[in-house]
Parts: C-alpha cells; structure tokens; sequence
C-alpha cells in the first residue's frame, strides 16, 4: 500500500500513482513492467536479483513478460517492497516530486549500465589478452590451432589442448589414450575497481565449483591484487588454488608473471 504522505505528494503533481508503484494487477497483466519499476528505483539488474536479495526469482519474469506460478504466489510481497523503497525515494526528491522528475528517473541508472558495459569489456580483452601470453608461453610447441584453442605436444609426446572458452575462461586439458582429461581451470577477472573486487572473487568461485564437477583438479584466477586484502579473497574463493596479479600477467612482468609462466609450463608439460 502506497504511504499517505507520498500519495498526496503524487496527487499535488498531478502523478498517478501506478506511474510510480508496481501493483500484483500491473505485474499480472505485464510481467516484464517490473524492469520499467527496478529503473525507477536506479537499481542495475545484477544488483536487484544478486544472490542474497530474496529476488533472484523474478528475473526470468523480467526477461520473458511471463509469471509461473510460484513467481505469481510471491508477488505481492515483490510489490510491497519495490514500494517502500519507491516511496523514500520520492520523500528525497524535493521540493516536491514533478512529471518531469519520472520521466527522467530511470536516466539516472544509465551510468551504472554503461558501466556494466564497460566492465564486460575490459573482462573479454583480459580474457584475449591471457590467452594471448600463454600461446607465447607455448608457442614453439603448438601442432594445431583455431582462433578458440591450440593443441601442444609436451615432453611426454602426449597432446594438451588449451581453450578460451567460459567457466572457466581458459581451460587446459591433457591427453590420455584418445580422450584429453581436464587439468586446469583459469579463471580471469579484468577489473580494476576495488569496491567490486570481492563479488569479481565470488564469481570465481562459482566458475571453479563448476569446474570441479567437470573433473577439474587444478584452478588458478587471475585478478587485480593490488590493494586488496588477500586472506579476505581467498575466503570468497577457497576453492582457488594459485592467485596471479593482473597487471602483472598482462603486463608480462614481476613475480607473478615468472610464477605464472612456471606453472602453465608444468601443467602443459614443456620445459621453459
């Protein structure tokens, strides 16, 4: 139920109030309205159905305009909330709410979506750019590539084929009689910022337990270590073995770069 004072506020702008307020009638009769309300509240979808919020549920609801049932059973309770948090929002714009004020809000989440761009972005250049460095590792002894992976023959004569792929973003797999077994999972977060640093290592995390039930033995995540608080890290990933800083392996130098070549030589199986 929208507050009294925030409905008299609407009513003296001329507002009405499902502008501003989701329903259960709304949602019903159009599911993916629910995205039009989350701009409303400047929240980006991957912060309003993160794990933890209770909300994850809606998404598919958001993306496919349809309820199931049990998306529809806990609609009300979506709905009373979304409105509280609308009507603080609408308190904190003063002097007073106008027309032109909700037009507008969903304006102000177009920095946080550019952003999200923005970060997927420098995500896939790391990828490539990881990808890139391990082939110079390698190079000298690739017998066959694609633009997606190459195939090594190691010191044992035996094949270790290499792949950029997701979950996890390079995976190395070597060869016993006619089938290549998984070996490593290499997981790379490109992003500088801080403040996103720990959900970076969540979904590390996530990447690698998937791995582990794909037979994975072995996984490695490269990510900005500056300034971030390792023992904190390895909490949010314990599953993550060996840690690399990515400036370093981008950069192809420091420790981590030394200790990097290192390891892909000893889990491909060729001497340095």
């Amino acid at each position: 139920m929208v507050p009294a004072d925030v409905q008299a506020m609407l009513a003296g702008a001329g507002i009405r109030d499902e502008h501003i307020f989701p329903t259960p009638v709304l949602i019903r009769a159009k599911p993916s309205l629910i995205a039009y309300y989350r701009l409303l509240l400047g929240v980006p979808r991957k912060t309003f159905y993160g794990g933890g919020t209770g909300r994850g549920l809606f998404a598919s609801a958001e993306e496919t305009g349809k309820l199931t049932k049990r998306q529809d059973d806990r609609l009300e309770a979506l709905c009373a909330a979304m409105i509280l948090a609308l009507a603080d929002l609408i308190r904190q714009i003063a002097p007073t709410v106008t027309p032109r004020d909700v037009s507008e809000l969903p304006l102000l989440t177009l920095g946080s979506y550019f952003q999200g761009l923005n970060n997927n972005a420098i995500g896939a250049e790391a990828t490539q750019a990881v990808f890139a460095a391990i082939r110079e590792i390698v190079a000298q002894y690739i017998v066959s590539e694609t633009e997606t992976s190459f195939v090594v023959r190691n010191s044992s004569d035996r094949r270790v084929r290499i792949t950029l792929a997701s979950d996890p973003d390079v995976r190395i797999d070597e060869e016993f009689g006619t089938d290549f077994r998984p070996s490593v999972a290499l997981e790379i977060k490109g992003g500088t910022d801080r403040s996103n640093a720990h959900n970076r290592a969540g979904e590390a995390e996530k990447s690698h337990q998937k791995a582990r039930i794909g037979g994975y033995r072995e996984f490695w995540t490269i990510i900005a270590k500056i300034g971030l608080d390792m023992e904190t890290l390895k909490s949010e990933s314990p599953t993550t073995r060996s840690w690399f800083d990515a400036s370093e392996i981008l950069g192809r130098q420091g420790d981590d770069w030394s200790e990097f070549r290192s390891r892909i030589a000893g889990a491909v199986g060729i001497p340095l």
